[in-house]
C-alpha cells in the first residue's frame, strides 16, 4: 500500500487521489469514482444555491436553504461511499484468497465471495440512489436559480448522470458473483432505475442550453 492510498479520501490531494486511480492497484476504480461524480454533482447544486440568495430570490429563500443544506449532506455522503467502495472491494479480493482445498472450505469461499459480490454492488447502487437525490435538487432548482450561474446545474446535472450510469456497471459486474436469489432481484432492480436518471438528467441540460440562447 502506497501512502497516497493509507490517506482517507478526504485527506488526499486531486493529483494524489488520480495517481491513485492510474496505479495498477486494486482500488479506487470505477466505483469510488462514480461516487466522486456523485459529490462534485452535490457541490456544484450547493454553489448555485449559494448565489441565489439576497433580496432578488428573497421569495424562494425557503427552497434555496433546503437545497443548500441536502447538496452539502449529499457531498458529505458521496466521501464516504468513496471510502465504502474501496473498502469493500477490498472484501472481495480477500474472499477470493480464501483457501478452496475442501469441500468445507469451497462451500465456505463461495459464501463469502457471495457476501462480498453484495456488499460490493451495495455501494454504487447507494451512489445511483444519490444521484437520484442530488438530479432532484437540480430539477428543484433550475426554475429559481441565478441566471449567471445555470450553466452549473446543467453541470451538476451531468454530473450525478455520470454518477449513476459509472455506478451501474459496478453493480452490474458484482451480480454474477451473488448466489442469494433476493439480494440479485433487488440490486438489479435499483441498477435498472439509471435508465429513467440519464433521461431526467438530459433534460435539464437542454433545458439549461434553451434558457441560454433565449
Amino acid at each position: 500500500m502506497t501512502a497516497t492510498t493509507a490517506l482517507p479520501l478526504r485527506q488526499q490531494s486531486i493529483t494524489g487521489f488520480l495517481d491513485t486511480l492510474a496505479a495498477k492497484v486494486p482500488a479506487p476504480g470505477g466505483g469510488a469514482s462514480a461516487a466522486l461524480h456523485l459529490a462534485q454533482a452535490a457541490a456544484l447544486v450547493a454553489m448555485v444555491a449559494r448565489y441565489t440568495t439576497g433580496a432578488k430570490y428573497a421569495e424562494h429563500e425557503d427552497l434555496v436553504t433546503v437545497i443548500c443544506d441536502r447538496a452539502d449532506t449529499a457531498r458529505s455522503n458521496a466521501l464516504q461511499l468513496a471510502e465504502d467502495d474501496m473498502a469493500a472491494f477490498t472484501g472481495v479480493i480477500e474472499s477470493y484468497r480464501l483457501p478452496k482445498g475442501t469441500e468445507a472450505e469451497v462451500r465456505a469461499r463461495a459464501e463469502a465471495i457471495s457476501a462480498a459480490a453484495a456488499r460490493a454492488a451495495g455501494v454504487p447502487a447507494d451512489v445511483v440512489d444519490g444521484a437520484a437525490a442530488v438530479l432532484e435538487l437540480a430539477e428543484r432548482l433550475l426554475p429559481v436559480a441565478n441566471r449567471n450561474v445555470i450553466s452549473d446545474v446543467a453541470a451538476a446535472a451531468d454530473a450525478a448522470r455520470a454518477a449513476a450510469t459509472t455506478a451501474r456497471v459496478n453493480v452490474e459486474i458484482n451480480l454474477g458473483s451473488i448466489t442469494d436469489g433476493e439480494t440479485h432481484t433487488i440490486l438489479t432492480a435499483r441498477a435498472r432505475r439509471v435508465d429513467d436518471l440519464m433521461a431526467r438528467a438530459d433534460a435539464v441540460t437542454a433545458r439549461v442550453r434553451e434558457l441560454l440562447t433565449s
